[in-house]
């Protein structure tokens, strides 16, 4: 399979940031956060969309 340069820079990127917080999902969340509320960048958040089923279920 063709290797994209890229996709290689961005995962080498994610792996090292994982490896600083030990692979703890809840810390590297919260660095996150605390990264956007240094920025000045303005960060949207959508409630989730609701999906109406489109048929009964029977049981």
């Amino acid at each position: 399979m063709l290797e994209d340069s890229i996709v290689q820079e961005v995962r080498q990127v994610r792996e090292a940031h994982a490896a600083e917080f030990n692979y703890d999902l809840w810390a590297i969340y919260h660095n996150i956060k605390e990264q956007e509320k240094k920025s000045t960048k303005t960060f949207v958040s959508y409630p989730p969309k609701t999906i109406q089923p489109t048929e009964e279920i029977k049981t």
